[in-house]
């Protein structure tokens, strides 16, 4: 086996960690922000859903910004989503 073969496969190992990465993080923050807009639906608590709603928005069009490999604004998105989700929760407990 070749040095240079090694190296490729070796790559490519690390570019299919960081694609589950970035799936485990996409599927765990739909959870939990369908989860904040369950519990706004459930406790009959709209702010709580509009906020949360807010945020599966704006992580919505984060998910543009990875496809078109914008990672300032895809950070800047999931920000914007985790104060959203943050403002949800406030909006529960309040």
């Amino acid at each position: 086996m070749s040095a240079g073969r090694l190296c490729r496969e070796k790559e490519d190992m690390e570019d299919n960690y960081e694609k589950y990465a970035v799936a485990v993080i996409i599927v765990f923050g739909a959870m939990i922000i369908g989860g904040l807009m369950a519990a706004g639906l459930s406790m009959d608590d709209r702010p709580a859903f509009l906020w949360a709603l807010g945020g599966a928005f704006f992580a919505w069009i984060g998910g543009h910004a990875v496809l078109f490999d914008r990672p300032r604004v895809y950070g800047g998105l999931i920000m914007v989503a985790a104060v959203f989700a943050i403002a949800s929760i406030v909006a529960l407990v309040t």
